[in-house]
């Protein structure tokens, strides 16, 4: 009876690693690895990355709209709110996407009174479908800034 019962324990777990085998145990990893995106002559040797592309998804860093030459914020709202849309938009290049391609944008504002300068410039970079957005009132922006963007694409 004893030798019965182990050669039937014997015979469930060789059927279990049998059924198994054609069974993966982890879930498999996407076949592409993030790959991180950084704006060519990038200076900076900051603690991130200008992007990170995940599959077809694009998930862009916080960006600042500081004057390329002196590093501090232009003289107007409107100036820098170009800036930093120009600088999504040439992240967004560099993965191959556009504008068009932004799903979900967070705007950080450090003085919501600019909330019509930063409109006044947005609305030339999307056409009729713009993306989703908050437009968050902040406290102070590093370096003085009135904006930090961050955003979300998806390859289409």
């Amino acid at each position: 009876m004893k030798k019965l019962l182990i050669g039937m324990a014997l015979g469930i777990i060789a059927g279990m690693i049998l059924a198994l085998a054609g069974t993966p145990l982890i879930a498999e990893q996407s076949s592409t690895s993030p790959q991180v995106i950084n704006l060519p002559g990038r200076s900076v040797a900051a603690p991130f990355s200008d992007a990170v592309l995940a599959g077809n998804t694009l998930y862009l860093a916080g960006r600042l709209g500081l004057d390329p030459e002196t590093q501090r914020p232009p003289a107007t709202a409107v100036q820098e709110a170009r800036n930093v849309l120009d600088g999504i938009q040439a992240v967004l290049s560099e993965a191959d996407m556009t504008m068009d391609d932004l799903v979900s944008v967070q705007v950080f504002c450090s003085d919501v009174s600019t909330y019509g300068d930063f409109n006044q410039v947005y609305r030339e970079y999307f056409d009729d479908d713009p993306p989703a957005r908050a437009f968050i009132g902040s406290g102070t922006l590093l370096f003085g800034a009135r904006f930090e963007v961050v955003g979300i694409a998806v390859k289409g």
